[in-house]
């Protein structure tokens, strides 16, 4: 009772804190969940020395896997990215919902190593010396349907991984070569329960105390659970135990995430829960070990099962640390844009230059659907920061050809942006909404206004229930709602994403662009 009184102390002290800028330490020894209000999809975490670090799914993204670096579990910075585009041509254009799904790291003999899988491409694996270089990527197997690998060093030398298959209730465990480059075998089925363990994937394999360990998810990513597998025996048979639920909290599909012990003897467990249409965000729960089982959360209704913590004090790593977050604002004045930004393919240099003042980016040709938005590979984006929030820029726009367009976006199924166009007369400022739901899935305009000026600011207002409005501004001070009110929509596994383009919908090319001064982020 003690416990549970605790609990919904902090919970009250949650209540207070403000939703624009997500901060998880609460600066007072405790912590809220999530630790991370954005779409770090299927979260896999490791700790070296004193330092911890953190991948995550990246889909059609580009670049891929973010690297998030922690000194306490709590505070997070994003800071690189494994890869910077897939070695596929069909990555060139946006392959929505394909690409990395379900990242593991793992650190062995002095290097890091991430295992991904694509759904229709095969397994890749990465390395380097230091997560924020330059990372050596490999195709390692072309095949398809196969998803979310994690690899095992054992203490005999030998090398295994593990790994789900798509559409599917089995793990399969394959022997590696001891460098991780090369599989040995066909693979083994180690683990299938229908019954208990419906579409179970992501696993995550470790060993502790002469077991071997899997944890892995099932039962799907909205209503699922976080299963934990073990047996002395690589091959099995392994026993099970459901170790983690939503139970009779608000936090649905608890599971898919990496465990890690510290030096305190303390260990913890990342995992994300899916909330749409802000994607899947990153929860942190202490894990205690009972009879060898790593049970997680608290077991709120005494059903032997834990479940996920709203807020508790914060992870013993033997000193303080700094808040921080997340990148989200920008004020392109370097030689490069921050790390929280994506393309939706593969980049090309030709689409953008950056300059001690703004970010360019050119009016990139794009004819699928008279430019529609869904098809156009330049959208430089970044996550939902908080489940409430607000975007702006300063633009200043150069049309060419007409129909050239620049502006601000909140992309998903269901995209809208607010975007200055070239027209025969001169210049608009519309707000259009597109759904890629429908067949043609062009942008029906909401409001246009004509132009007399080609610097606007751009605002965006994400507020209850992810309902948004567009707004403008001449001055940057008295800003006026254009348009019509609409509800964020999530993407393909990922979640929606508010950001900047520029293209051009003709045949011809077009030597327009769009120049952003920032984006910032309240």
């Amino acid at each position: 009772m003690k416990k549970y009184l605790q609990i919904i102390l902090l919970q009250l002290i949650v209540a207070t804190v403000s939703a624009q800028q997500w901060v998880p330490d609460l600066g007072n020894g405790n912590f809220k969940n999530p630790v991370i209000y954005a779409d770090y999809s299927d979260p896999d975490m490791i700790k070296v020395g004193d330092d911890f670090y953190m991948v995550a799914s990246s889909f059609n993204c580009m670049p891929g896997i973010p690297i998030l670096h922690s000194k306490d579990l709590v505070n997070w910075e994003i800071i690189n990215h494994v890869y910077q585009k897939l070695p596929l041509e069909k990555y060139d254009k946006p392959a929505h919902g394909q690409g990395c799904w379900a990242p593991s790291i793992r650190y062995h003999e002095g290097k890091f190593y991430v295992y991904f899988c694509t759904p229709y491409d095969g397994l890749f694996m990465a390395t380097t010396d230091d997560p924020k270089n330059t990372w050596e990527l490999t195709h390692v197997v072309e095949t398809e349907l196969w998803e979310d690998p994690c690899p095992l060093w054992d203490d005999d030398g030998n090398a295994y991984l593990v790994r789900s298959k798509l559409c599917g209730n089995d793990l399969i465990l394959h022997k590696m070569s001891p460098d991780g480059k090369t599989l040995l075998d066909n693979g083994t089925l180690i683990y299938s329960d229908t019954e208990n363990d419906p579409t179970i994937e992501g696993p995550k394999f470790l060993k502790q105390n002469d077991y071997y360990y899997i944890l892995a998810p099932a039962g799907g990513v909205g209503p699922g659970w976080q299963t934990v597998l073990r047996s002395k025996n690589i091959y099995g048979p392994y026993e099970r135990k459901t170790v983690l639920h939503q139970g009779n909290t608000d936090i649905n599909g608890p599971h898919q995430g990496g465990l890690v012990e510290l030096e305190s003897g303390e260990s913890w467990f990342a995992h994300f829960q899916e909330v749409k249409p802000n994607g899947r965000i990153v929860h942190l729960n202490k894990v205690e070990w009972v009879n060898g089982w790593p049970m997680m959360g608290e077991d709120l209704n005494d059903d032997g099962i834990g479940e996920p913590l709203t807020a508790y004090k914060m992870p013993d790593v033997g000193k303080k640390y700094p808040v921080k977050i997340p990148q989200t604002t920008d004020e392109f004045n370097t030689e490069k844009f921050g790390l929280q930004w994506q393309w939706h393919a593969n980049p090309r240099n030709d689409w953008y230059a950056m300059s001690e003042s703004h970010l360019r980016l050119n009016a990139v040709r794009n004819i699928t659907k008279e430019g529609n938005l869904w098809y156009v590979p330049n959208l430089l984006l970044q996550k939902f920061p908080a489940p409430k929030f607000t975007a702006t820029t300063k633009l200043t726009f150069n049309g060419d050809l007409v129909g050239d367009k620049s502006g601000l976006v909140v992309m998903g199924k269901k995209w809208s942006a607010l975007q200055m166009v070239k027209t025969e007369n001169g210049t608009t400022l519309e707000m259009v909404k597109g759904d890629n739901e429908k067949c043609d899935g062009i942008a029906r305009v909401a409001e246009s206004i004509e132009l007399e000026t080609e610097t606007v600011y751009l605002r965006v207002k994400i507020g209850d229930d992810y309902q948004g409005v567009y707004e403008y501004s001449f001055d940057g001070e008295v800003y006026k709602e254009i348009g019509e009110g609409f509800r964020a929509k999530e993407g393909v596994w990922i979640g929606a994403k508010v950001g900047l383009f520029s293209v051009n919908p003709n045949l011809a090319e077009s030597k327009g662009y769009g120049n952003f001064d920032w984006f910032r982020v309240e």
